[in-house]
């Protein structure tokens, strides 16, 4: 069948999306209008810190407190990682998801305003997430949370960086890291070029584009040589040794263009003796869930039950197990604010 007959029939307006070719020329104005779309840093529903960044900037944080947490209640903690193909973005395209998120959990949640290439190319952006990583283990007394429950996620190019950091934390030794969920992550530098691994007729042709996927991973890649120990920071999908990461949630789009990159991370992971959930969705393109419909309902769930268990210890001393919760709050739904793909 091909991709159009496979879609599921809530995610339609995809088809009418007229693709726009990414280029360092076209960036400016695709960042203009989706940006627009987001809330203002003095609108969003979080609080500003700031930490330092490894070669000093200033790096800003958004701090998504519970009632609970303000409360006096010790709480689990989220790392979250915007997407955006690591060249735009900020913490507030997801500002509704992710205060409701904390409120569903009664867990606090730190997203990183990382800075975006070209402009930083590789590796500052992930740096800048580590650096947000370390602020959090610095300030747990502050904060009043339970770091031993730590969890790291992302959508898209923030799953991308998500896994990187993972990685990451692994190999320097310095913090822990409990779990990282990873919704349609972006991993693999390679895919939508001819040197990917991965082909499937079926995928990437609806929503997030091989041409845009290849000028995003150019622009974090910058001058870097792919000639080092590094390459698997820089792109997961090329990191050889997978064991000792942290038990692992993956979801993803059948139609998704990271479909193959994905179901092979999951799967080395598996066989490194790391715990993986894994789920593919039917008729699902790239972001579907910025639309409404069952199957972004069922991700949504997925996601709280996966994040429940993983923290679930820690929710105990910080939400009392009858907590009332509204309909609304179960089926907490990740819609951007903008469109990240060829409509953006």
């Amino acid at each position: 069948m091909k991709p159009h007959e496979l879609l599921d029939p809530a995610f339609h307006s995809f088809l009418t999306c007229d693709a726009e070719a990414w280029s360092l020329l076209t960036l400016p104005g695709i960042r203009k209008r989706v940006h627009a779309g987001f809330k203002s840093a003095e609108q969003a529903r979080c609080q500003s810190a700031w930490a330092k960044s490894h070669d000093g900037e200033d790096l800003r944080l958004c701090l998504y407190q519970p009632e609970v947490a303000k409360q006096g209640k010790t709480c689990p903690v989220i790392l979250y990682i915007h997407g955006g193909g690591f060249v735009l973005g900020r913490p507030e395209m997801a500002d509704e998801y992710l205060a409701g998120l904390a409120e569903e959990l009664g867990t606090i949640i730190v997203a990183v305003d990382y800075r975006l290439a070209p402009e930083h190319p590789f590796p500052v952006p992930l740096e800048d997430c580590y650096a947000a990583l370390g602020w959090i283990f610095a300030n747990q007394q502050a904060l009043d949370i339970n770091i031993g429950k730590l969890v790291v996620m992302g959508h898209s190019a923030g799953g991308g960086l998500a896994a990187a950091l993972a990685i990451v934390a692994r190999d320097r030794g310095e913090y822990p890291i409990a779990r990282q969920v990873l919704i349609y992550p972006m991993l693999d530098y390679r895919s939508g070029s001819a040197h990917s691994p991965h082909e499937n007729s079926t995928t990437g042709v609806i929503g997030w584009s091989p041409q845009a996927n290849q000028f995003c991973w150019q622009s974090l890649r910058g001058t870097y040589a792919l000639d080092d120990e590094r390459i698997g920071w820089f792109s997961p999908a090329l990191q050889t040794d997978l064991s000792d990461l942290p038990p692992t949630f993956l979801s993803v789009g059948a139609l998704d263009l990271f479909l193959e990159e994905d179901i092979a991370f999951a799967t080395r992971l598996s066989r490194s003796g790391v715990a993986v959930e894994f789920h593919v969705y039917p008729g699902a393109p790239h972001m579907f869930d910025q639309h409404p419909g069952s199957i972004t309902d069922q991700c949504a769930m997925d996601i709280v039950r996966s994040l429940r268990r993983s923290i679930g210890s820690a929710l105990t001393d910080c939400c009392p197990k009858d907590a009332p919760q509204s309909r609304e709050s179960r089926q907490i739904r990740f819609l951007y604010n903008a469109r990240l793909d060829s409509c953006s």
